[in-house]
């Protein structure tokens, strides 16, 4: 299968490409610098620019682009590039698919969204048939997705990719996680009541590409863990696996100093669950979250060995 990825060189992406490639898949990965190497070609999504052919060569596009969602305070500046670094490549994309003739159209596309689509759930569980909530990263999952309507009305088969913060020592939820909690500094994040959503890497990339190759499946998809749990849950499963104390609780005006807008995510309660992951018959490597940090926290240790 032949395949065209943006994003490919994020957290994600390259490791999905290394998967991908490893099962013998050809990858293209989008640039976005003017002198593509092998296995690369060049675009401008931000100008709406991708030579149509290189679209046409593909069997399937993978949609990983867009900034960090925790790198940086969620000024109103940030927030635009949040929204512009998503939409403009999906667009792209999405419009170029759609303005092929139709034998020429990649049949599948894997787009990039987050469990931030439902916003506060509160208790009650979350499916992909769930409203969108009222949120910054709901809104921004709303304009997100919709931007890839091109390509589904065209007839490719999208799926995006709502996923959950990945546990990983090498990224995503843990890795800023892990000094504090090391320190004996670990803490609750505010009530610590609140659901968390969230999923190994080593189930995400397995959900991925089983995703990719089952054309039955087409519309959202809950990447997320079996089994969900409370941030307070979240934080003595961690300090137990790392044997340290976690008996601190942040304060919401602490997280809201710290981290601007995004405290607001951090509080809200994400109950998500995979209805359409468990009716593809998926089993996860890791769906329970102890599991998921043990293996995490492993990993590392054997890296730094």
């Amino acid at each position: 299968m032949r395949i065209l990825m943006a994003g490919a060189s994020g957290f994600l992406g390259t490791r999905l490409a290394d998967r991908l490639s490893g099962n013998g898949y050809e990858i293209t990965r989008l640039v976005r610098h003017g002198s593509p190497g092998p296995g690369e070609a060049s675009w401008q999504p931000s100008q709406g620019q991708l030579d149509p052919a290189v679209v046409a060569g593909a069997d399937a596009v993978i949609n990983l682009s867009g900034a960090n969602i925790g790198d940086k305070r969620w000024t109103a500046r940030y927030r635009s590039v949040l929204r512009s670094s998503r939409v403009d490549p999906t667009g792209t994309l999405a419009r170029t698919i759609k303005n092929l003739p139709a034998e020429d159209r990649p049949h599948t596309m894997l787009q990039a969204s987050g469990v931030g689509w439902y916003g506060d759930t509160g208790d009650t569980p979350a499916t992909e048939e769930t409203a969108a909530g009222k949120t910054f990263l709901a809104d921004l999952c709303r304009v997100w997705e919709a931007a890839a309507r091109p390509a589904e009305d065209a007839g490719t088969r999208v799926v995006p990719l709502r996923t959950a913060p990945i546990v990983d020592a090498g990224g995503g939820l843990l890795k800023p996680l892990l000094l504090p909690f090391k320190l004996g500094a670990g803490a609750k994040l505010g009530a610590g009541r609140q659901w968390m959503a969230w999923i190994s890497l080593a189930d995400w990339l397995a959900a991925a590409a089983l995703l990719l190759e089952r054309t039955d499946i087409a519309g959202p998809v809950n990447m997320v863990s079996g089994e969900q749990c409370t941030n307070a849950e979240f934080t003595r499963a961690l300090a137990t696996v790392l044997h340290r104390p976690a008996v601190l609780a942040l304060p919401g005006f602490a997280l809201d100093l710290a981290l601007g807008g995004l405290a607001e995510e951090l509080q809200i309660s994400e109950r998500a669950v995979p209805a359409v992951l468990r009716r593809a018959g998926f089993e996860w490597t890791y769906p329970d979250i102890e599991s998921a940090l043990r293996a995490a926290i492993g990993q590392e240790a054997a890296a730094q060995s």
